[in-house]
């Protein structure tokens, strides 16, 4: 299949010769044309004589501009406005260049001064028509064949900016999609009706139902790079009757000046909802750690851990230790980081951070400097049935963990927490907030500096309410949602874990907040997901309401009522500071881990209420018997 428009291969120089020939011809053809005009009839004797001199004279002086300016190298591929007013600089300079000769050289017939300004613009005209009409032609024919074809795209442009004209022309060269452009939409009312690139600007972004309707589209492209999350909820919410696809430019217009616009399109994904700043951790955020000490994070295998893992990496750490005890995950994961980094040592240990002398034996071979801790029980329904299991990993585990950081010396001990662990309904959020607690009575005793960074939840990641809604999509539905007021906070992974690295080695305090803006209804992500999909939502799709599962709440919080803000830092991390670890907060965690190793469970509930006085379960004990619903979880 062609890739564009294309000519006959010629030597560059036969391709010169050509076009110096073909101009040569016009300028001929059109100084005969315009005397004609000007005399009415046939030339006078006197002016055929004049005639030779006058056409020798001329076409040198047109092909002296074509070579100055170039003309006879002309892209007919990737001609554009600069190369339109290169035709006609070439054009008024041959036309100065001849009238100058004339001055000079006074012939005794020279032609009419109309003649000359004729002359140059039929053969501006003629000129240009030549260079630009082949692409112009080969353009509306790609056109017309790309509408016949089967599987053609009937698609609109949202935005007829820099990048959207920069889009619709690649589109044009390319014939290696099946997109039939039909216009662009613009929120610039002024350019209603404007033409950009032979495409009419057909309305506004509230003009696409309409639109949609009128034109039968099955596309629509956004040539708005970094849009707001905001436009884009608005954009699917105006097209959510209708059975369309979505693409996205997801980049600046710089990077595009560097790249076609047609090949960075992409599909629309959940992650463009989310009204987030791109986040990217840098080693010039670090206040001092060397590249050279030894990392390690614990649940390395996980959606956190993992990117935790590859961030430091990418700013340039040698040494990293990866724990999980999830071998097949991990084994992968080393493997994809020795392809990526063959000159750094990635090490992959397997271990339980439940086990204690296997920690230990860890930490007195390794010596780690600093230990990112995102292993978690996390999946709020299932723990509700399984709360020993949510103690043993969220409590007992992080208790090890942050004694053996203490023991054996590291500098830096930093916990991923959760706003499930604030005012907790739920198993997994009190377990954390105990977590939380230990952590920060560790950092009273320890030279080792310990930390909490709490944020809400994490967009595509493992587990999470979008995988699920989109298995439920591709199976057609239906797509469930406990409550049609739920609410949740959502930040992309990489951002939440380039805040956590920033807020771990900024050192800021023990208790950081990720700024997380506005929280997200579940009911609403759930049918702008079917919209991307290019179904109709409770058409196509049906959405199901199932209630609320033990443990979960209508809305999430960040920060407690007993915490007070102390600053807020780059408008992303607040420290926060909130009421000291209760004095006898080791005993008690020892009598939790006693209860949860004899599967006591209503032990377990009742010490996590003594130990976490705001924690209200939403759900009496004897849900512990009973069978999870088959709805997914939201968290």
């Amino acid at each position: 299949m062609a890739t564009g428009f294309s000519i006959p291969r010629f030597s560059s120089t036969t391709r010169s010769f050509a076009i110096l020939s073909v101009d040569a011809t016009i300028t001929a053809a059109s100084l005969w044309t315009a005397w004609q005009l000007r005399l009415g009839g046939p030339l006078p004797q006197a002016d055929l004589q004049a005639l030779p001199v006058v056409l020798v004279l001329l076409v040198a002086s047109r092909l002296i501009g074509t070579l100055l300016f170039r003309l006879n190298r002309w892209s007919f591929r990737f001609s554009g406005l600069t190369d339109g007013a290169r035709v006609a600089m070439s054009g008024l300079f041959g036309t100065g260049l001849f009238t100058l000769a004339l001055f000079l050289l006074q012939p005794p017939h020279g032609p009419p001064r109309s003649v000359v300004v004729m002359e140059l613009l039929l053969t501006t005209m003629v000129m240009a028509g030549v260079r630009f009409g082949p692409r112009l032609a080969w353009m509306y024919r790609t056109d017309l064949l790309r509408a016949r074809r089967p599987g053609a795209l009937r698609a609109l442009i949202v935005g007829a900016g820099s990048a959207g004209e920069m889009l619709l022309r690649d589109l044009q060269r390319s014939d290696k999609h099946n997109y039939q452009i039909l216009g662009f939409v613009d929120d610039d009312s002024r350019r209603w009706g404007d033409i950009v690139g032979g495409k009419t600007i057909l309305g506004g972004v509230s003009d696409l139902p309409q639109l949609a309707a009128k034109y039968s589209l099955d596309l629509v492209l956004i040539a708005i790079p970094r849009m707001p999350a905001r436009r884009v909820r608005e954009i699917l919410s105006y097209c959510s009757t209708f059975k369309l696809q979505f693409k996205i430019l997801p980049v600046s217009y710089l990077y595009l000046q560097e790249r076609t616009a047609a090949a960075m399109l992409q599909d629309l994904t959940p992650q463009h909802l989310l009204d987030r700043e791109e986040v990217k951790f840098r080693h010039a955020d670090a206040q001092a750690p060397s590249i050279e000490r030894l990392l390690l994070v614990s649940g390395a295998a996980g959606s956190i851990g993992r990117e935790v893992c590859t961030q430091l990496l990418e700013v340039g750490f040698r040494h990293l230790v990866m724990l999980d005890i999830d071998e097949n995950g991990l084994y992968l994961l080393k493997r994809r980081f020795e392809r990526r980094y063959p000159d750094r040592t990635v090490v992959a240990e397997v271990a339980d951070i439940r086990d204690i002398p296997r920690l230990n034996a860890l930490f007195a071979h390794y010596r780690p400097r600093d230990v990112f801790h995102a292993a978690a029980r996390k999946h709020v329904p299932l723990m509700e049935s399984a709360p020993c299991e949510a103690v043993k990993t969220n409590v007992v585990g992080t208790r090890n963990l942050a004694r053996a950081a203490h023991e054996f010396e590291a500098e830096r001990f930093v916990y991923m927490s959760t706003d499930k662990a604030v005012r907790p309904t739920s198993v997994m959020g009190a377990s954390k907030r105990l977590g939380e607690k230990l952590v920060q009575w560790m950092d009273a005793l320890s030279a080792t500096r310990f930390s909490v960074v709490r944020f809400g939840n994490v967009i595509d990641s493992a587990g999470s309410v979008v995988p699920v809604f989109r298995e439920q999509i591709a199976a057609g539905g239906p797509v469930t949602v406990t409550h049609p007021e739920v609410r949740r906070f959502f930040m992309t992974i990489s951002e939440a874990v380039g805040l956590v690295l920033r807020a771990a080695y900024g050192d800021y305090g023990q208790l950081c907040v990720l700024e997380m803006g506005e929280p997200i209804r579940i009911l609403d992500l759930a049918r702008h997901m079917i919209t991307m999909s290019g179904r109709v939502p409770e058409v196509d799709v049906a959405i199901e309401f199932t209630g609320l599962r033990p443990g979960e709440k209508l809305h999430e919080e960040l920060i407690a009522e007993d915490e007070k803000l102390l600053q807020r830092l780059d408008r992303k991390i607040r420290v926060v500071t909130g009421p000291p670890p209760r004095p006898d907060l080791p005993q008690l965690v020892d009598r939790l881990a006693q209860a949860a190793e004899a599967e006591d469970a209503e032990g377990v509930l009742g010490l996590l209420r003594q130990a976490v006085t705001d924690y209200r379960s939403l759900t009496p004990s004897t849900v512990l018997g009973q069978e999870l619903a088959s709805s997914p979880a939201i968290m």
